[in-house]
């Protein structure tokens, strides 16, 4: 019975420190399934298998739950962008801008309610502008302003991601025509350096 009480038929009751992880889970999927518009404190709460009260106890309803999921999708986001083991800082910004466009892609949804907040804007920005700075110190890019080169980048990035999400883009293979631009951008940056 999927984790129900065999004799009552009933769910075990999830413990108290769970229900607003299990809660956002829960919002999660429905996001997923059907959108924001399907993203009802009711859905959320059949998902999760709990009294909607709990969505209101835990989140205050619905606004509360808009307003947890994105914060919880940007540190998803910054957890995909984050360098991971790259050699150098050029391989590392590449990730980073490469990774961007993956994390659109996988979580489409949670994507666009993060484009709703400026949350988004100012982590992405610090994010990138701390890679741009360390390929900067590594004289693989020149840049006079890191956070207005990130600000540059962000929005090349962003702008591929945002037509390729709706349907836009006009490339046989988008992952390679995005791959194209990203490395057109760090060649721009990049001044003398030459791969």
């Amino acid at each position: 019975m999927n984790g129900a009480d065999r004799a009552t038929g009933r769910r075990p009751r999830t413990p108290s420190a769970q229900v607003a992880p299990e809660l956002l889970n829960a919002a999660e999927s429905v996001l997923v399934k059907d959108g924001i518009r399907g993203l009802t404190v009711r859905a959320v709460a059949a998902k999760a298998g709990v009294a909607p009260m709990s969505v209101y106890n835990q989140f205050g309803g619905k606004a509360g739950l808009l307003a947890a999921l994105p914060l919880r999708g940007l540190g998803r986001l910054e957890a995909a962008i984050e360098a991971h083991g790259e050699a150098d800082a050029r391989a590392r910004l590449r990730h980073c801008c490469l990774q961007y466009r993956e994390f659109a892609l996988a979580n489409r949804q949670l994507y666009a309610i993060l484009l709703e907040g400026a949350a988004l804007g100012e982590r992405c920005l610090a994010l990138l502008a701390r890679n741009v700075e360390l390929a900067a110190a590594a004289g693989v890019i020149t840049v006079r302003d890191a956070r207005d080169a990130a600000q540059q980048i962000w929005c090349a990035l962003h702008g591929a991601v945002a037509l390729e999400l709706s349907g836009l883009t006009q490339t046989l293979d988008p992952a390679q025509t995005y791959r194209a631009l990203v490395d057109t951008i760090l060649r721009g940056l990049a001044g003398s350096y030459h791969e």
